[in-house]
């Protein structure tokens, strides 16, 4: 009776919270934790990650139904891998216990200790890291059928077939295998498996479902190589954005990525992806290849970030992640198989120039007391030799740039008429400058009369700290208090959140 009443209660509840054993309770195959159960856990199972999670989270919320399926697989798997969640914003003790400062947050504990989950986002990523990090790194296929079993459950399988395990090529794949964790490997060493997939004895072979169907390693086999073919051949030819591939994008090991913004209510995606997959084979271990649907609201401020309106779609940047991020924009918008290619080309020659945001130059720029600079009449202010320019570098959307404003005002209206000393301010979110790279807000920097020598400005942030400086002719760049480096790191962790969010 009790067995009958639980199985009616579980699917009654369908999915509702049902109890387990000691007071831990499941929620769709998914530990609840708290504080009072949590030790329990994570001692009674030898391996279990845990997410800390908050209920209004936007990326918790999409990370929800994997983290369900996840679960989901490894009980099909009968894996003893279990896992469990936190909603932090009840159990704060847990939270600042395991140093959560953000969310999601996500713990691996084996035998109690936790490391930091470093996989992907979807349900095939989160069970092929936690086998990976629980078991060997390349499973052993010993038929054709567990062969087939593996490829059928997986969208991307790297298969070693090696005989002799000892030997440099296999030594390096199972390197290789060990520190992949978001891809499954298999080694196998069955004359009918080899048979099957017309393998040779010492290859390397990637099975997808997607592009190509498969990839063959070329080359001198070293873990390095292995490691960077797998890398670059699991991706799609040209891969969609959004929120689980944002971090295979970005953390790949392709740093240069071709953009293309398409609008999917007009029809652009299988339109164009389809024209930009045959370019994109050429350029595979060169160049990514991305489409963004900018219909998508989140997606807005990406184009925001390359200064792109929303009428200008379907059209394509580049970007060079390592370069500050370099952008370049084509000299013919239309997506065609030649102006894709001629732009690619173009870009790994060298022969782009930097395309840099600059706003319109507003009529009033210089009437009023803090004079306003754009990207196109910034050199001709600042490097006035014969003045001493002191600029704001600000986002508009930066709360310590919202309280200076007042103090930079006063400070602005002080010198306005003296003919030696310009108190000027720049949007550097939406003005570039190829010489100046800024990577915190506000950024104040004085340049010189005479010499335009630059000099930071770290002082006091207040009428009296900025005019000791001016006075002095920018000599004293540290004047004023020290807790200054604390606003810039603060901001320095608001600009990076801003990066992070595209």
């Amino acid at each position: 009776m009790k067995v009958l009443v639980f199985v009616l209660f579980t699917v009654f509840c369908a999915g509702q919270l049902a109890t387990a054993d000691d007071d831990i309770k499941l929620d769709e195959g998914v530990l609840v934790l708290t504080k009072g159960n949590f030790q329990k856990a994570i001692t009674d199972n030898e391996f279990i990650l845990v997410e800390f999670y908050a209920p209004w989270c936007g990326h918790c919320k999409a990370l929800a139904p994997e983290y369900v399926k996840a679960a989901k697989l490894l009980s099909d798997q009968d894996s003893k891998i279990k896992l469990g969640k936190v909603d932090a914003t009840e159990e704060g003790e847990l939270a600042e216990q395991f140093g959560v400062r953000g969310y999601p947050t996500l713990k691996f504990f084996r035998n109690g200790n936790p490391v930091e989950y470093n996989g992907g986002r979807q349900a095939d990523d989160i069970v092929g890291w936690l086998n990976k990090k629980t078991g060997p790194p390349a499973k052993e296929l010993n038929t054709v059928e567990e062969a087939e079993a593996m490829l059928a459950d997986n969208q991307v399988v790297v298969v070693g077939f090696f005989k002799d395990r000892e030997s440099a090529e296999a030594k390096a794949f199972l390197g290789a295998a060990s520190a992949v964790d978001d891809q499954p490997f298999a080694i196998t060493s069955n004359e009918d498996v080899y048979k099957k997939y017309d393998a040779k004895c010492g290859s390397v072979v990637l099975f997808k479902k997607f592009d190509e169907g498969k990839a063959v390693f070329e080359g001198e086999a070293t873990e390095e190589a292995v490691k960077k073919f797998v890398a670059t051949q699991s991706l799609p030819l040209v891969i969609d954005f959004n929120h689980d591939s944002a971090q295979k994008i970005f953390g790949g090991e392709i740093k240069s990525h071709l953009l293309m913004f398409l609008s999917k209510e007009a029809g652009h995606m299988e339109k164009y992806t389809e024209v930009a997959r045959k370019v994109a084979k050429d350029y595979r271990n060169q160049v990514l290849f991305v489409s963004i649907n900018a219909d998508e609201e989140d997606h807005q401020r990406i184009l925001e970030f390359f200064g792109m309106k929303k009428e200008e779609v379907p059209s394509m940047r580049l970007i060079k992640l390592e370069e500050d991020m370099a952008k370049y924009k084509p000299e013919k918008a239309d997506l065609t198989e030649e102006n894709i290619k001629s732009f690619v080309e173009k870009f790994l020659k060298n022969e782009l120039k930097q395309h840099l945001l600059s706003q319109e130059l507003p009529e009033d720029w210089d009437k009023q007391p803090v004079k306003v600079l754009v990207a196109t009449n910034f050199d001709e202010v600042v490097f006035n030799k014969d003045k001493d320019v002191l600029v704001e570098f600000y986002a508009p959307w930066c709360g310590h740039c919202k309280q200076l404003v007042p103090i930079y005002d006063e400070l602005a209206e002080k010198y306005k008429d003296n003919e030696n000393i310009v108190i000027a301010k720049i949007d550097a979110t939406a003005n570039e400058l190829e010489h100046t790279k800024i990577t915190s807000f506000p950024t104040l920097k004085f340049y010189r009369k005479g010499d335009n020598q630059v000099v930071d400005y770290t002082g006091e942030r207040t009428v009296e700290g900025f005019s000791k400086f001016l006075d002095a002719g920018g000599v004293d760049a540290s004047a004023g208090v020290p807790d200054v480096e604390e606003v810039n790191i603060d901001e320095a962790d608001e600009d990076k959140a801003k990066k992070d969010e595209l």
